[in-house]
């Protein structure tokens, strides 16, 4: 792991006051879900994924790999008969957004929710209008129980040297039913290029310990810190899905949605992370290797970046698979057959099917694909995303300060 993960992730910030977020029980309710919605516009890239990645966590993109980026956008670019138009892929590549209503009456957008991460912000009426791609816009003004934080404001920056920054109001946050009603939320003035371009993502809801929110001089608390007093268990969990809507729940653990047990993992939140330790792992039916692998639970990161040494004993399974540094990854012929990949969590081993470490073309119509495991030694951090985490229910018990992950149908 890097030396400082929180130095990876955020740079510059500015903010002025302390606000705590309020719950509100809504009709005695004490638990909460809320599930996933499509993304109409998502193009599956792995180039683009790797992108997000290094964006995400500050690390500028390798010439070869932005030069890929960017050959990608052009070529989604077109113009059509009634006039110009211009269909970006999504940068920031989430497939699957959560709908959360913030304001009195609801202003409902479409989040990223980021265990990643530990900002609410959202496109708002104050973002540069040159900025905005038909994101839905937060508009504290028209709600009635939004509260300006004077002098707050906040600013994420990325590898690429762009940034999202703004100003800072308390309202009402209803996730599923679950109600937080001074919530701290970052409405942007300016917005990343990379945000932008993924016109139905409309802001991110960070899951990551509150002590990496970007507010300055005082930090403000996540949505579930804020709402843990009213749940009846201080956890929430993360049951997603390939090709179909996951689910996020707050404060139960719904025992439908696993099989088996659950094995509990104890974390590192010192670098305001969900950090653990995964045991080992396996490439297809091969003996497993016991060895610790020290990464985060991330979804808001699309792929599974592990060391090289790792990838290496994978991809050296797949027929014609190769490191392309021009597309900055591992790539294999799509026609090629593919192993499973088996990650530890303590006692248990999850497996996550071949189907899911094919990511994807690496452009509309290549018989070359990407592979959802990568290399995580430019990033810093070993990093269980989506890939990783679709293969298992996963739990996020902040009461305990631990991960629970238990098997499930896929």
């Amino acid at each position: 792991m890097a030396p400082s993960l929180t130095e990876l992730f955020v740079a510059s910030l500015a903010f002025a006051v302390t606000v705590t977020g309020v719950p509100t029980n809504l009709n005695h309710k004490s638990h909460f879900s809320v599930t996933q919605v499509k993304n109409p516009k998502f193009t599956k890239s792995g180039p683009l994924a790797l992108a997000k990645v290094y964006k995400k966590y500050g690390v500028a993109l390798p010439a070869n790999l932005a030069a890929t980026v960017d050959k990608i956008k052009d070529s989604h670019s077109h113009r059509r008969d009634e006039g110009d138009a211009t269909t970006t892929p999504t940068d920031s590549d989430s497939e699957w957004l959560t709908p959360v209503s913030i304001g009195t009456p609801p202003q409902t957008l479409n989040l990223d929710f980021d265990t990643g991460s530990s900002d609410l912000w959202v496109f708002s009426s104050l973002t540069t209008a040159s900025e905005v791609n038909g994101q839905t816009k937060y508009d504290p003004t028209k709600s009635t129980t939004s509260k300006k934080v004077t002098g707050a404001t906040w600013s994420i920056s990325y590898g690429d040297g762009s940034s999202s920054s703004g100003t800072v109001y308390t309202d009402k946050v209803n996730v599923g039913g679950l109600i937080v009603s001074a919530q701290a939320v970052e409405a942007a003035k300016t917005v990343s290029d990379s945000f932008t371009s993924e016109s139905d993502l409309d802001g991110l809801l960070g899951l990551a310990f509150s002590s990496i929110n970007t507010v300055k001089p005082t930090k403000q608390k996540t949505f579930f810190d804020s709402a843990k007093a009213q749940l009846d268990s201080p956890v929430f969990t993360a049951d997603l899905k390939q090709d179909a809507p996951g689910h996020y729940n707050f404060g139960y653990i719904d025992t439908s949605a696993y099989t088996g047990a659950i094995t509990y993992t104890s974390i590192d939140s010192s670098q305001g992370f969900w950090e653990f330790t995964s045991t080992g792992y396996a490439v297809g039916s091969a003996t497993f290797t016991t060895t610790s692998i020290d990464g985060i639970a991330d979804t808001g990161t699309t792929l599974l970046l592990l060391p090289s040494a790792i990838n290496k004993a994978y991809y050296a399974k797949i027929s014609g698979a190769k490191l392309n540094n021009s597309v900055g990854g591992y790539v294999f012929p799509c026609s090629a057959t593919i192993p499973s990949f088996t990650f530890g969590v303590g006692s248990s081993k999850f497996t996550i099917p071949a189907k899911y470490m094919n990511y994807s073309p690496i452009e509309e119509g290549s018989a070359t694909c990407f592979g959802g495991l990568q290399p995580s030694e430019d990033i810093g951090i070993n990093i269980f995303g989506d890939i990783a985490l679709k293969a298992g229910f996963v739990v996020f018990d902040g009461g305990n300060t631990r991960l629970g992950w238990a098997n499930k149908s896929l």
